[in-house]
């Protein structure tokens, strides 16, 4: 029964994210257009910024956490910057970390079928010494997962 609602979920998602993001057109060699469904978007956010991915499941950045070594400091170790999220659903709330460069972290992350893995960061500079934190805001591709 559990297997069948997450089935039936992620077909959902497939069809919330389609939706979403529409759809791209080709065209048959017969001269025919036909929608092929995306199964991919990508997103920007800030911390504490939300996006709803499908009816009910949403993706919150809930915090970004900037250790690496200020311009104009001097440091034992470069330092690195993660991204904590929190994906929401029909199947409970779950938290992932996102990072390049952290021990234990990766770029990557496969929760209730979707796979989110980072894109880019803005800004990509690091802060001087002095300087308030900046408004991060990082983007990140969203993949509806293939079943295994």
């Amino acid at each position: 029964m559990q297997a069948r609602l997450i089935c039936l979920g992620v077909a959902g998602l497939v069809l919330a994210i389609a939706t979403a993001c529409g759809s791209s057109r080709s065209t048959s060699a017969d001269g025919d257009s036909h929608a092929a469904p995306r199964t991919s978007a990508s997103y920007r956010l800030a911390q504490g910024e939300s996006v709803t991915l499908a009816p009910a499941v949403v993706l919150k950045l809930e915090r970004v956490n900037d250790s690496r070594c200020k311009q104009g400091a001097v440091c034992v170790w470069a330092g690195y910057i993660s991204y904590s999220f929190l994906l929401s659903g029909p199947q409970g709330s779950t938290s992932f970390v996102l990072a390049e460069d952290m021990p234990g972290a990766a770029k990557s992350a496969t929760r209730n079928g979707l796979t989110f893995t980072l894109e880019g960061l803005e800004p990509a500079e690091v802060p001087a010494l002095k300087a308030p934190a900046p408004d991060y805001r990082v983007s990140l591709r969203v993949t509806i997962s293939q079943p295994t």
